[in-house]
């Protein structure tokens, strides 16, 4: 039996995809808590970061567009943080909630690994499309099981020192050191998931015409 070259899109495709959900997602929350901070305090940045996250969900409910998984999770998670905080009124319980968070996310991604589920590749499909041909392939199942425990490590080592810092430096140095340093950490890491997946990539295009040659 003969069976069709794998293809896929190119990786500028697939980041044309990725990038607007991780700057609406992400980057863009942060920077309006930040900006909310300054200018109206904690409560007001805390009301601003929920404000923004409620309202992409319902922007996507009225356009009648599929709300991602990660979005619903990050909406529940944000609600219940804000309400804590409000009711602590303390910066400190607000930030440190999703640092233990994270570390329950890090054993998450460890455990997937082990029961052949690895989290990354579900999530990676919540921002990109890849054919079923390519995620039943042996070698992406390989690669998402290796970036899974690269990214639980990652995630470790973050939640680490934001609490360190967050109980040992101001809450001014916590926000600029933090944010560098989980930058530099993840950014490292993305550049090697990045690598990973074009030799996989590779390898694949590769692989299909001897598969073909293989099975004629």
């Amino acid at each position: 039996m003969n069976h069709p070259p794998v293809t896929l899109p190119r990786l500028t495709a697939l980041a044309r995809q990725a990038v607007p959900r991780l700057l609406e997602g992400v980057v863009a929350p942060l920077a309006v808590f930040y900006a909310a901070l300054a200018l109206l305090g904690l409560n007001g940045a805390l009301i601003a970061a929920v404000s923004w996250v409620y309202a992409g969900v319902a922007w996507r409910l009225v356009r009648r567009r599929r709300v991602p998984g990660t979005m619903v999770l990050a909406a529940i998670a944000i609600t219940a943080r804000a309400l804590l905080g409000l009711w602590t009124g303390s910066a400190v319980v607000y930030f440190l909630q999703p640092e233990l968070g994270t570390i329950c996310i890090s054993m998450a991604f460890l455990a997937s690994v082990r029961l052949r589920r690895p989290l990354v590749q579900r999530l990676t499909l919540d921002y990109i499309h890849l054919p079923n041909a390519v995620l039943r392939h042996e070698r992406v199942r390989r690669f998402f099981a290796r970036i899974t425990l690269l990214w639980a490590f990652v995630l470790l080592a973050n939640s680490t020192v934001s609490i360190w810092l967050l109980l040992h430096q101001s809450i001014g140095t916590y926000l600029l050191v933090r944010t560098a340093a989980v930058a530099v950490i993840s950014g490292l890491a993305i550049g090697v998931s990045i690598y990973a997946f074009r030799r996989v990539l590779s390898r694949l295009h590769h692989d299909a015409p001897k598969a073909i040659t293989a099975a004629a």
